[in-house]
């Protein structure tokens, strides 16, 4: 491939793979829509239809999980946009109406995911359904949403990490690039004539980590001890690839004071207590009939 890239372009040289001007959006009717929003809606429609499917495959009312999509929805994205500007307030703080350019991304997974649970526990004590075999059904939908949403940061050119030359190493146009995530390691791997970063897609990574989580969680979910285990599974399994895939990532949020990824401690500290919890949980359960899905 040329040292010149297209402004649009991206590449992964090392399976030959070159894509030619990947938008990241288009217009309909001299309405512009960005693709980043597209993917995060067929993410969220996919979720939803697999949530309903197991909510029917386990004897539940899938008209119980259309319910409460709307209200998660909305104060998921709510959440994961607070997240994101709370641990980036440097950013914003001079500019507070950029805060509502979503379609420029900046969603962190973790403040939509605490928000999301905050209104499902709102809604099943107002409904009076069991919260735990709930969440242990919309966390199937969760992780397929994962999956799917992750490629709205291909099209965006972000959540990507350091420079690798690794089997699947990307390269991004540096104008397409914001020049904060620009790292001394990437430069150093730029000639004079070109105009492009090598980086390591861990969108791509976290995509695939998500999919083989979704799959585990599908062959074991006949199976779980009790309710609320499915959600000890996504929280330490997820926890686990993010903790590691947090570590390569050049736009990490960092706690103030402290100055460690955000996201990367508090996927450590999901992945111990989900741990300890299914210790603790199944020693006091054993030997005892438990409720958990109400026909598999």
């Amino acid at each position: 491939m040329p040292d010149i890239m297209g402004k649009m372009d991206i590449a992964f040289p090392n399976i030959n793979v070159y894509l030619e001007n990947v938008p990241k959006e288009f217009s309909v009717f001299g309405f512009t829509i960005a693709l980043y929003g597209v993917i995060i809606g067929c993410g969220f429609l996919a979720a939803l239809l697999l949530i309903s499917r197991i909510a029917e495959w386990t004897g539940q009312k899938s008209d119980d999980y259309w319910d409460v999509a709307v209200y998660i929805i909305i104060f998921s994205i709510v959440g994961a946009r607070l997240y994101y500007v709370f641990f980036s307030w440097d950013y914003y703080k001079d500019n507070l109406v950029s805060i509502l350019y979503l379609r420029n991304g900046g969603l962190a997974i973790y403040g939509g995911v605490i928000a999301g649970f905050l209104t499902a526990f709102i809604y099943s004590k107002v409904k009076k359904k069991s919260f735990l075999m709930m969440t242990d059904t919309i966390m199937f939908g969760l992780v397929l949403g994962q999956v799917i949403g992750r490629w709205g940061n291909f099209t965006n050119r972000e959540a990507f990490g350091e420079y690798t030359d690794g089997l699947l190493a990307m390269r991004l146009p540096v104008e397409m690039v914001r020049n904060n995530e620009i790292t001394a390691l990437m430069h150093e791997h730029m000639s004079d004539v070109t105009n492009y970063v090598q980086v390591s897609p861990t969108f791509l990574y976290e995509s695939l980590w998500n999919l083989c989580l979704l799959i585990i969680l599908l062959v074991y979910c006949k199976h779980k001890r009790f309710n609320g285990e499915i959600v000890l599974l996504y929280l330490g399994g997820y926890g686990l690839g993010r903790a590691w895939i947090e570590n390569l990532r050049t736009d990490q949020l960092i706690m103030p004071h402290v100055g460690l990824p955000v996201s990367q401690v508090l996927a450590i500290c999901l992945v111990v207590f989900a741990v300890v919890a299914e210790i603790v949980v199944r020693i006091r359960l054993k030997g005892k009939e438990v409720e958990t899905w109400p026909s598999v």
